[in-house]
């Protein structure tokens, strides 16, 4: 029975496992170079959806384009990076590039002419790459003060079945050929380009044509005897583009300008409709109801909360009248929540005519709103204007008004085209709301 029980124990030489011959050296290098070869291999694979998303979540066609190339240059390793955008003949019509201190080569003089090996993925959108730049019989030479370069990776980009422009790299870190993977993954970025360009350019028809919208909705300035007008509309630059700013100038039946500026609450076609609907009631109130400011503007809330559900928005109605005197006008104003009037004179004078402002529109009907009047001398204007004007983030209301007093004072004299460009300029490109301005000047 032991001999039995000991049978097929770990001591029985049939049962016990080969020997496995230990590692050597040189096969643990062999296992090191794989397990290194691996981990590159996955940073480089993240590296290119990391890239692949950079470039997707942009929507502006020329942030894209310059994603694009700085994403292609740390992706392959390389000094230089270039994106040439054809146009539909397969000339250059934009170059942009990244590592060549500075990044868009805007002087078509500048611009490749297609010629020579730039010309060779141009007439073939292929994969091209040159391991010798010096030596390939289609090198034309640099440019006066162009980089020397020795190695070429280019690939097509494509826009559904058109070739939408060419990505180049040249000479590789540490003076090394592209290779095949090099190749691969620029094309797989490429791929990913042509679908994030598609997309930035739907994005920005999509954006003009509710801008476009957004421009129709407003009226075209009356021209009225002694008084000069200018009117901006600048959509935010940040999404949607469209809103609900507007501004309006109606003659009344007494010979009397009116002018209006107004913000419905909210952003989008929703707050585009409501203003569309708004500002033709208060065109069509106003000039029933003639004068006082106040009357059309009380008249107004109190059919929107009967029709509309009463929307809450902002606005300014203001008579230019004519002063008893007969030298320049008086501004006679109601504002429901809206920012004052900003009156510039022409001893680069301007200040806000802060008075007590009634409740917005929407708030309760049978509330009341105060009447104002002020002079508005010869040569004097008077700008309204929604608050996308002095809205800047990290600023408080009061720093932009005062910004904004700042720059009129100093255009005070100068052309109201001048002065109205002037003050969209102050906040250089960037509008985190929609701007409706409307600029009035008295006649000397």
């Amino acid at each position: 029975m032991v001999q039995g029980q000991l049978r097929g124990t770990p001591d029985d030489p049939s049962r016990r496992s080969p020997l496995i011959p230990p590692l050597g050296e040189r096969d643990l290098d062999q296992i090191q170079a794989g397990l290194r070869q691996l981990a590159h291999a996955h940073s480089r694979m993240r590296q290119l959806l990391d890239a692949v998303v950079s470039i997707s979540s942009a929507l502006d066609v020329d942030v894209v384009l310059h994603t694009i190339v700085d994403t292609a240059r740390q992706l392959g390793r390389a000094r230089y990076a270039a994106l040439g955008v054809l146009d539909e003949t397969g000339a250059f019509v934009q170059l942009i590039a990244s590592g060549f201190g500075d990044g868009d080569v805007r002087d078509k003089g500048k611009l490749p002419h297609g010629a020579g090996l730039l010309g060779e993925l141009i007439r073939h959108p292929e994969p091209l790459r040159v391991d010798n730049l010096a030596a390939h019989p289609r090198a034309s030479g640099f440019p006066e003060g162009h980089p020397r370069m020795s190695t070429l990776l280019g690939v097509p980009i494509r826009v559904r079945d058109t070739v939408y422009g060419n990505l180049y790299l040249a000479d590789k870190e540490g003076d090394e050929a592209f290779t095949d993977e090099d190749q691969e993954y620029l094309v797989a970025l490429a791929s990913a380009a042509g679908v994030a360009i598609e997309n930035a350019r739907l994005v920005q028809r999509l954006r003009q044509a509710t801008e476009d919208f957004q421009r129709r909705l407003l009226p075209d300035l009356a021209s009225l005897p002694g008084l000069a007008f200018q009117a901006r509309y600048q959509p935010s630059t940040e999404a949607p583009r469209v809103g609900g700013d507007w501004y309006d100038v109606i003659c009344l039946p007494d010979k009397v300008p009116c002018v209006m500026v107004g913000d419905v609450m909210g952003h989008g076609i929703e707050a585009a409709t409501v203003m569309s609907r708004i500002s033709n009631m208060i065109r069509v109130i106003a000039y029933a109801e003639g004068q006082p400011p106040s009357r059309v503007l009380h008249r107004l809330d109190a059919l929107l909360h009967h029709l509309h559900d009463a929307p809450m928005a902002t606005a300014l109605v203001a008579r230019i009248e004519p002063a008893d005197s007969g030298e320049g006008r008086f501004l006679h104003w109601c504002s429901a929540g809206h920012l004052p009037p900003l009156l510039i004179t022409p001893d680069n004078r301007a200040r806000y005519l802060t008075a007590e402002a009634g409740p917005p529109l929407g708030v309760s009907p049978e509330l009341t709103r105060p009447d104002h009047r002020h002079p508005l001398p010869c040569g004097a204007t008077v700008l309204l204007h929604t608050d996308g004007l002095i809205e800047e983030r990290g600023h408080s209301y009061d720093d932009g008004m005062r910004q904004v007093a700042d720059t009129a004072a100093r255009c005070a004299t100068a052309p109201l085209e001048g002065l109205c460009d002037a003050l969209l300029a102050q906040r250089q490109g960037t509008f985190h709301d929609d701007v409706a301005l409307l600029a009035v000047r008295v006649a000397h």
